[in-house]
């Protein structure tokens, strides 16, 4: 497990568990450190100092048990004593894992800043409520600072009772990454300047190398693999030829559940007036990867940028090759013993402002879809795995589905 703080000091710091100390790497970042393809604010008139950046990884912890920690230095002091959990062990029989996208910070004392996200607080407050988590997984615009850099220090504030306490992994999105002349497959200027070097510093997973934010983890019975859909993902790239190398490596006996992700969506119904500007799905993206998705037997891929839920049938090409049906509970369930394609879930619902469906009808393939702030929460044994979508608004569950196997 690792833990990553702030400081105004340059020296290292520990972190104090079980009677242990780990030292931390320290690291920053500077203006010169953001693109200076064109003029944008991370270099200039958004920049702010992010003082010094600490991390430490906590070795020799039993999975799924409850430690406590605090960090810091005799010099600077120390951190208020925090418990956390340590997720399952990697084929562990259950696993409990929220995962979402697109949340951004918003002020509890109604202070105007920069891209508000209206509903980023009731999300926190509904995770810190639960005891229930192993796992979160935040899918894509982490923090939406795009450029303005000290809203960072506001989302990482408002995220610490959450991430504080659960493991929290993470995905590179259009508003951490994207800058013309930056290397991003897309070039508008979403990540206003930044390029990615303050959510790789902040945020550092299990990639294989800077700029490089593709990984692979797993927990309980699950398979995470997670892509970077603002680097080159087609045929002989990079990423791609590691994406099929993971996928194929994956031992179904010890995790019987993949889970693919990244932030921007192969499926979605929500169009968008800017569709002239980048439409909210690229064409080009589902043709190159999903024929990889449906070879490996992904069971569910998990998406954000669009900001409303969406689940999908069994669907490969744009057509349903399987459709889900109703349990004794009545939970949409789907057979993947019999499997036939990846689900598709969209949830771009953690805070910001949410994007409307409008009248259209839907295509054959969406199954539901909903306009609300909140999240997935997964639970997975060997054989069954469900699916929830959980409004922070109200705090129900607004649509289910399970798999089995």
């Amino acid at each position: 497990m690792r833990v990553t703080w702030v400081s105004g000091d340059s020296s290292p710091q520990q972190v104090k568990y079980n009677g242990l100390t780990a030292t931390s790497n320290v690291s920053t970042f500077t203006a010169a450190s953001m693109s200076s393809h064109a003029a944008n604010p991370a270099s200039d008139f958004g920049w702010h100092d992010p003082g010094f950046i600490h991390s430490a990884v906590m070795i020799g912890l039993t999975p799924s048990t409850s430690y406590i920690y605090s960090f810091g230095s005799d010099d600077v002091g120390w951190s208020k004593i925090t418990n956390f959990t340590t997720p399952p062990a990697v084929g562990a029989n259950s696993v409990r894992v929220v995962m979402y996208g697109d949340m951004g910070k918003a002020e509890r004392e109604n202070a105007s800043i920069h891209y508000s996200a209206p509903g980023s607080i009731g999300v926190v407050d509904a995770l810190t409520r639960r005891n229930d988590v192993d796992v979160v997984l935040h899918i894509g615009d982490i923090s939406y600072a795009t450029g303005f850099l000290v809203e960072w220090d506001s989302f990482l504030e408002l995220l610490t009772p959450v991430a504080s306490k659960v493991s929290y992994m993470t995905a590179i999105g259009n508003h951490e990454r994207d800058f013309p002349g930056s290397g991003s497959v897309y070039t508008l200027t979403d990540s206003g300047g930044e390029i990615g070097v303050p959510y790789e510093t902040y945020f550092p997973m299990p990639a294989a190398a800077a700029d490089k934010p593709w990984y692979s983890y797993s927990s309980g019975p699950i398979h995470f693999t997670v892509m970077s859909t603002e680097h080159n993902w087609t045929r002989g790239s990079e990423q791609y030829s590691w994406l099929q190398e993971d996928l194929a490596s994956v031992n179904r006996t010890i995790t019987p559940w993949i889970v693919f992700t990244g932030h921007r969506p192969m499926y979605s119904s929500y169009t968008s007036s800017l569709d002239f500007l980048l439409a909210p799905v690229d064409t080009n993206f589902a043709p190159e990867l999903e024929p990889l998705l449906l070879s490996a037997k992904v069971d569910i891929a998990v998406w954000g940028h669009v900001h409303n839920y969406e689940r999908s049938c069994a669907v490969f090409n744009g057509t349903c090759l399987g459709m889900p049906t109703n349990d004794s509970a009545g939970i949409a369930t789907y057979n993947n013993a019999d499997y036939k394609a990846p689900v598709q879930i969209v949830v771009g619902t953690a805070g910001f402002e949410s994007n409307d469906f409008g009248t259209a009808t839907p295509p054959a393939w969406s199954l539901a879809r909903i306009k609300d702030y909140g999240y997935i929460y997964i639970q997975a044994d060997r054989t069954r795995l469900t699916v929830q979508f959980v409004s922070s608004t109200s705090g129900t569950v607004g649509d289910q589905c399970s798999f089995t196997r």
